[in-house]
């Protein structure tokens, strides 16, 4: 057993031998391989001279204990191989170091570039992101900067919202957006600044062009006063007749882009003029109300934005209604009206322009205006307007301006009634407005008719065919049947002024039945204002003209007497007036109430003053004829006949009183009375005062004697009168 064993140790030991020489030590193995080989030769002194000769058993105790020695020596072998196997690596690592710090120095660069690189990317990552949080930012305050320049007060407001609440927040830390944070307020200031800015401009637009949005709405009341005209006189060609504030509704004024949002300028679209043919277009659609509604609405955020939105809300009700309101109105409607229908004109569509546009902001707005500030304005523009035209129109002296006044005013009450303005007080004062209308048409008929009278030959008119004939009949109601027998040339009785002053009288009433128009009146009342109005017109305007004509002095008897036949045929030809004012106004004679004419009167006080002028200018003539009596109260001898005075005066009055006996048979029929009362009332009044003149010849206190030749040449003249009366 201890043979195999050593044996198996053996064989271990030259395993382990041959691992060492095998090895790459350079000192090791040969060391090793040398013993072996002294071993084997039995030449181990070589290698252990020292060592004493020993048996074989030392052998084995030897080998023994030099396996001991030998695990030592491997140990240290071991240990040695470790350490030079150690140091050979670590001069390979130097070398490798060295070489790897050569190789890798352009590894390094790179690296460290990829390093500054990389760096570089992982800011740029961070900066996009931060970029972008901020770019949105900069990006609404760029466009809120925009839409500021660009006046888009209400997107620049909204987006200053969107800006404050939704992007700040996210980016609150940035230095530029606490800049911008605190520009939030000087930014709402001055939105706000230049909204009102841009309402003041518009309300300078609106002043000036107030007369053109009132032209157009007088005009659509106009149209529809025409329409409602024709409707009335076609009731069958309509199936309803709308009312004028339905019509106004239907044309009301749909602002294009007049939304909050709406970028358009403020003032009034351009619109050219139509032609009366075209449809007129609605008042409002000339103008362009974006700047009201972009200011309320801006106003509306910032009191929905403010700390304290109700001293706000009252500073935008105070401030906006009053510019929109009173400043508004004394600027642009209190102006002197000149007498002329433009100046009236545009002094009456400057007030329906503003409250056009004040009624379209009331019912497209809420919170601006309200229904009792408007009703404010207009009590307060109807008194002032009211006052103004009673001051103007008492100085106008012409009916016709009176007249489109009145129509102007018509017109104005109806467009503003369509409005759902209260107009009484204008038709109570048109009231007024009519007794100076009829003031002014006094005045010019007043010169009408003494253009007539002057210009009037005061000769009966002579006809001398049947068109003429006719024509005269057609203008003056007369009739008689023994003159159409008479055959042409003929004569009526009357003269020229006669079916003149008949049709102008006439004229006259169509004139005062205009002014009625559109007035609201009854039949009755306007009957009775044709009727007073007529009468001022026969007892005071034409009774003063025919006196006038009467109480000249160049006038003669054969023009007193023609007058005298005048006035009768205008006296019968009232009862032909009363039935023409009847007829249009559809009111009969016989009503209550119902004022009758006084034309009878008056042309029975003009014939009556015509007879007193004829007894007087008789008696005038019979004075100045007695002017050339020459008596001489001492003659001894009377004369062989009358006096010559007396004979020439004698012989005027037989000329005279032939005027009245040659008139023509139709007047002779027609004014028996003439040729007998008058004739008669003439002829003695001339003989009575001839009578009473010559008494006061003898009476006179200058004859203090007289002769009996003289008294018989006296009686010689005094019967003289008798034979001739006779």
């Amino acid at each position: 057993m201890a043979e195999l064993e050593s044996l198996e140790t053996a064989a271990e030991h030259e395993r382990i031998l041959r691992e060492i020489e095998s090895t790459d030590t350079a000192c090791i193995g040969p060391t090793l391989r040398c013993g072996r080989a002294g071993l084997q030769g039995g030449k181990l002194g070589g290698c252990f001279s020292l060592s004493p000769p020993l048996s074989w058993n030392s052998i084995d105790d030897t080998s023994m204990d030099c396996s001991k020695i030998w695990q030592g020596c491997l140990c240290c072998f071991s240990k040695s191989f470790k350490y030079s196997h150690e140091s050979k690596q670590k001069n390979q690592v130097t070398d490798t170091n060295r070489k790897l710090q050569n190789e890798g120095k352009e590894l390094i660069i790179a690296m460290e570039e990829l390093k500054q690189c990389r760096l570089q990317q992982r800011n740029i990552s961070a900066t996009v992101d931060k970029l972008t949080l901020c770019l949105p930012v900069l990006e609404m305050y760029s466009k809120l900067r925009e839409q500021m320049k660009s006046k888009r007060h209400y997107p620049a407001l909204k987006t200053l919202e969107h800006l404050e609440h939704t992007y700040l927040p996210q980016v609150s830390h940035y230095r530029f957006c606490k800049i911008m944070v605190d520009n939030i307020p000087k930014l709402r200031e001055e939105i706000k600044e230049v909204s009102m800015s841009d309402l003041k401009d518009f309300l300078e637009s609106i002043r000036k062009h107030s007369d053109k949005i009132g032209e157009t709405a007088m005009k659509q009341a106009q149209q529809q006063r025409n329409l409602d005209n024709i409707v009335s006189q076609h009731p069958r060609i309509s199936g309803g007749k709308k009312s004028k504030k339905d019509v106004c509704a239907s044309s009301d004024l749909e602002v294009k882009t007049t939304s909050p949002m709406s970028e358009q300028d403020s003032g009034i679209l351009d619109v050219e003029d139509e032609d009366e043919d075209e449809e007129v277009p609605g008042a409002q659609d000339l103008v362009d109300f974006s700047p009201v509604y972009r200011c309320l609405h801006i106003y509306s955020v910032l009191v929905s934005n403010s700390a304290h939105p109700m001293r706000l809300g009252l500073r935008l009700d105070s401030g906006l209604r009053k510019m929109l309101g009173f400043c508004f109105f004394h600027r642009c409607c209190w102006k002197e009206v000149h007498e002329t229908l433009d100046g009236y004109r545009k002094y009456f569509n400057q007030i329906v322009g503003f409250f056009v546009v004040e009624d379209h902001i009331l019912h497209t707005t809420q919170g601006l205006v309200n229904r009792a500030y408007i009703d404010e304005l207009w009590e307060m523009a109807l008194s002032k307007t009211i006052a103004a035209l009673r001051t103007h129109s008492s100085y106008c002296s012409d009916p016709s301006l009176v007249l489109d006044l009145k129509n102007l005013i018509v017109l104005f009450a109806d467009t503003l009634q369509g409005y759902g303005f209260p107009v009484n007080q204008l038709f109570d004062m048109l009231l007024e407005i009519q007794d100076q209308y009829s003031e002014t048409l006094l005045k010019k008929w007043s010169g009408v008719f003494r253009n007539i009278l002057d210009s009037d030959n005061y000769s009966p008119i002579p006809v001398t065919n049947e068109e003429v004939y006719k024509k005269i009949v057609g203008q003056f109601p007369f009739q008689d049947a023994e003159l159409e027998k008479q055959p042409f040339p003929k004569k009526f009785p009357f003269s020229e002024f006669v079916p003149k002053v008949y049709n102008q009288i006439k004229e006259f009433i169509y004139a005062c039945l205009k002014f009625s128009e559109d007035l609201h009146l009854s039949s009755t009342e306007v009957d009775d204002m044709i009727r007073k109005s007529t009468n001022l017109l026969l007892t005071r305007t034409l009774s003063n003209c025919l006196q006038n004509v009467i109480k000249r002095k160049n006038v003669g008897l054969t023009e007193l007497v023609q007058i005298i036949i005048n006035t009768t045929h205008l006296e019968k030809s009232c009862k032909f007036l009363e039935e023409f004012i009847t007829n249009i106004t559809n009111v009969l004679p016989e009503t209550v109430h119902t004022t009758k004419l006084y034309g009878t009167t008056t042309f029975k006080d003009a014939r009556h003053a015509a007879e007193e002028e004829i007894y007087t200018n008789l008696n005038q003539k019979i004075d100045q004829f007695l002017q050339l009596a020459d008596y001489d109260w001492m003659a001894m001898e009377p004369g062989s006949k009358a006096s010559d005075y007396l004979v020439d005066l004698i012989g005027f009055l037989r000329s005279t009183f032939a005027v009245f006996t040659h008139l023509p048979v139709s007047d002779l029929r027609q004014f028996d009375f003439f040729s007998g009362k008058v004739a008669q009332t003439a002829c003695m009044s001339a003989c009575k005062h001839l009578s009473t003149s010559l008494m006061q010849l003898l009476l006179e206190a200058e004859v203090r004697q007289l002769t009996l030749g003289a008294l018989q040449q006296f009686n010689l003249d005094v019967e003289e009168c008798e034979r001739k009366k006779r």
